[in-house]
Parts: C-alpha cells; structure tokens; sequence
C-alpha cells in the first residue's frame, strides 16, 4: 500500500460494503429543497428510469480515493460530477478529477463500455503525438455496481455554453479559426493514428481547457457554503448542477473533443450502415443509407461552422416548430449543392424514401429549385476573409464523400493560415 493512502485510509470511516459514506456533513446543512413531484435534470429524459442512474450524493467517496464535491451536468446516459482526487490532492493541477456515472440498461452500459476501450485505444495509439492534447480520454474507470464511472481530467463549459454566455451568441472569426485549427488536429489523429470515426461533433462534445484549478477550489468552496438546491427522494438525492465557472481570466489555451460512447473503428472491415451523427448534422451518405466512413465526421464539423459563426445551422432539416425531417434536410442540401450525384444515390439502400426512379427528389419542402449559393449563407465575413471561409468550407461539404479533403489536408487551408 502506498504511504500516502496509509495516512488515509483512517480518515475513509466507511466500510466497503456501505455504498454512501458522506465525509462533508457540512454541505447538508441549510440545504434548499426542491419538490419531489417536480422532474429534477436527468428525471426529465423521456426514458428516465431511477434504476438506471446511480444515486451519487455529495460527499460520497469512491475507491478510496475519490470524493464527490459538486455536481456538474447530466445527460441521457450519466451524471458528471466534480470530485477531490485524495490522493493527489496536495498536487494543484492534479486534485480534482471529473467523474462519468454511465446508465446501467445493457445498451448504454455496452457504449459505456466501448467508450471507455476506445478511449484507451486513442491514449495508446500514439502516445507522443501533439494533437493527443485536443482529445478528452479517460485517466481512469472503475465500476459500481453495474454502472461504469469513467473519470477525466476537470475541464470547463462545452463550447455552446461559451458561446451564448461569454460571447454573447457570435463567435469572433479570429478566434473560430482557432477553435477550428483544434479539432482538424483531433480528428487528424483520430483518422489517421487511432482508425477512429467519432460520429457525434457538435458544441455539446467540445469542451474547453480550465485558466486554473483554483475555478474548481472557488466552485467547491461555493458548494460547501451555498448548497446546491436537490429533491431528497427514499433512495437517492437528486441535485442541480452547478457548472458556472464565471467569466474567462483569460481565453482559453486548447480545446477538447470528448464523448467517444457513439464513435466507431473505421478499420473493422464491415461497412458503416447505421444511422449515427446529430440530426442537424448527419452526413448525407449517413441518411441515404450508403457505407460511410471518416468523410462523415468532416461534413459534420463542416456545416457545424455555421452554427458557431452565424448562430444558425445550414441545413438543420427542422421546420418552423423545430422538427427534424431528413427529406427536408436533403432538400436544403440541394438547394445549396445541386442536385444530388446519380452514383450517390445508386446502391443506397434508402434512397427510394427521398427520391423517385429519376432521382428527383419526392417533395422539395417549398425549397423549390433555386439555388442558394454557399457564400449567400454568411453574413458575418466580407471581401477576402469571407472568400477564403467560403472555398475553406467548400471542401468540406460536398455531396460525395470521397471529394471531400481530409482533416491533414485542411489544416493547410489558406483562411487557417
């Protein structure tokens, strides 16, 4: 046994056979009450089920090591919570860790699971390489119960966050070439070291790098003297997160991508069929049904640009209320691109749901066929700067996988230098 975990092991007072073992009694006191007949985050999922959620609670200590200081976030498949590393705590950058408390159902343990060995894939790949920097793997997992708890090194909000709150909604143009310059380096390691095609990039999965770990001592101070708000249910507490680190000290020196639960090996052999990516930014391969490949993570991150630099998304697919239709999204497309390529749609499997024998298009969604050029769509760059974004992009979005460039090839782009 270590010294130091010697020295601790007095001060851990519960038994391992006691899941809960609060050892910061001070955070109940004064604590505000939420009502119970009210859903609290992650009870509002559509398929919420308590069993399925590992009751966490403030305080609690796991694998002697690790106590929960605050909650962070929530999502459809964990709770993330900001915990003390007791082991390092007397080490500054390394005294707080990020806990991942994954769903037990099977299939979100399953991607738990494939998260987690994809992550230690992408660690060992490469080791040295600099652009290991810009992904968000896990240092460590342990499993409770039937629950894997993924943990990670702290980092702060994601980029949406960042976006409406620090930036007021507009990402500078300046500083978006950096946030860009970041993820062709990730997805570039990803491709080409790791045979990885992580299928999920939007603003939610990129986080950015902490100014300091005293935010986190400023946050877990606030916890301790203003306890976050909860609903104290028979089996379990369910509390609000508390993830506003405050305004920047200064901007932030990288970016992560993170969230690997959906991404898949682009080297295992059988072709890629399945339906994957966000709504608003699935590849058009992904919705016709084709095999697809490393070029869908490129489309994505392509048309995602706009939603950073317009606050608006290209070709999102939603109508007026904000419902998401794939015979929509490709109409959009079309309105932009052209019609799509016969040998595109030739040997996609659903294609016959959007288009007819001639490759026509079964409804157009009131987009007719005027054209809508690319440069049309944005309105927040002018003269050379707009035209260098605008060809930039244009490799990037183009109906056929194959023409699109790589993230190595774009990362020598003209606008990005």
């Amino acid at each position: 046994m270590r010294p130091t975990l010697r020295l601790l092991k007095p001060l851990l007072k519960a038994p391992a056979t006691l899941p809960h073992h609060p050892v910061s009694a001070h955070v109940y006191r004064s604590v505000p009450l939420l009502a119970s007949d009210v859903p609290v985050e992650e009870e509002g999922a559509p398929d919420y089920s308590p069993r399925h959620f590992y009751p966490v609670r403030l305080g609690e200590v796991f694998q002697d090591t690790y106590e929960v200081v605050a909650k962070l976030g929530y999502g459809g498949n964990s709770t993330v919570w900001l915990a003390r590393d007791l082991l390092r705590y007397r080490f500054p950058e390394d005294r707080y860790v990020t806990l991942k408390v994954c769903r037990s159902d099977p299939p979100h343990r399953a991607a738990a699971q494939r998260e987690l060995a994809l992550s230690q894939h992408i660690r060992a790949a490469n080791p040295w390489h600099p652009a290991l920097k810009y992904v968000r793997t896990a240092k460590d997992a342990f499993e409770l119960a039937a629950h894997t708890a993924l943990v990670y090194e702290p980092m702060r909000e994601p980029l949406w966050l960042f976006q409406r709150y620090r930036l007021g909604g507009a990402y500078p143009p300046a500083l978006l070439k950096s946030t860009v310059r970041m993820l062709l380096y990730a997805l570039d390691y990803l491709h080409t070291q790791c045979r990885i095609i992580h299928t999920d990039i939007k603003p939610e999965n990129i986080l950015l790098a902490l100014e300091s770990t005293a935010l986190l001592d400023t946050l877990a101070a606030a916890e301790r003297a203003q306890p976050s708000p909860r609903k104290i249910l028979a089996d379990r507490s369910i509390y609000r997160s508390r993830n506003d680190l405050g305004p920047l000290r200064s901007l932030p020196r990288f970016l992560r991508l993170t969230d690997f639960d959906v991404a898949v090996r682009g080297d295992g052999g059988e072709p890629l069929t399945h339906w994957a990516q966000p709504d608003d930014f699935r590849a058009p391969e992904v919705t016709l049904g084709r095999a697809w490949s490393y070029p869908a993570d490129i489309w994505n991150l392509g048309v995602m640009l706009w939603n950073l630099l317009e606050g608006d998304s290209l070709c999102s697919g939603r109508d007026a209320y904000d419902a998401y239709d794939a015979g929509r999204q490709l109409a959009q497309i079309t309105s932009i691109l052209g019609p799509a390529p016969s040998d595109l749609l030739s040997g996609a499997v659903d294609a016959h749901l959007f288009y007819d024998e001639d490759g026509r298009l079964r409804a157009d969604y009131g987009y007719g066929l005027g054209r809508v050029r690319l440069e049309d769509t944005i309105t927040t760059l002018d003269g050379p700067e707009k035209a260098l974004f605008v060809d930039f992009v244009g490799r990037m979005v183009r109906w056929r996988p194959e023409e699109r460039e790589g993230a190595g090839e774009l990362l020598g782009h003209a606008w990005l230098n």
